[in-house]
């Protein structure tokens, strides 16, 4: 009996940590919000060419962020995070000042190969 009670308490506990986690990283821009702004409005070109100043820098990284916190509207979930988390460390370092992230952010931002597995 002792041990069904652990056990009801260790998947409860479970329960509320996976429960938390989740509510934490809810997204706080859509997919299309992020690529009008990021992508469409020229934030990401402007970053990767050095042109932007630091809080234009900020916000590609929170946009970035919030799109590795949204799921694909198709395609594997792994690829995406993969797809979005390399964009995202790129801004980082481009942010921080590295010119060699700032390159491979122009490259990273390939719009194709993201729609072709992943635009719904």
């Amino acid at each position: 009996m002792k041990y069904l009670f652990a056990a009801v308490i260790a998947t409860l506990s479970l329960a509320l940590l996976l429960g938390e986690n989740s509510a934490g990283e809810k997204a706080k821009h859509t997919i299309p919000q992020v690529m009008a702004k990021a992508m469409k409005g020229g934030l990401c070109k402007k970053v990767a060419q050095g042109k932007a100043n630091d809080d234009e820098k900020k916000q590609l990284v929170e946009l970035f962020t919030s799109l590795t916190k949204n799921e694909p509207p198709k395609g594997e979930a792994k690829d995406w995070k993969e797809k979005t988390s390399a964009l995202l460390a790129a801004a980082k370092k481009a942010a921080d000042g590295d010119e060699a992230g700032a390159k491979s952010l122009g490259k990273l931002a390939n719009c194709k190969a993201c729609h072709d597995a992943h635009k719904g």
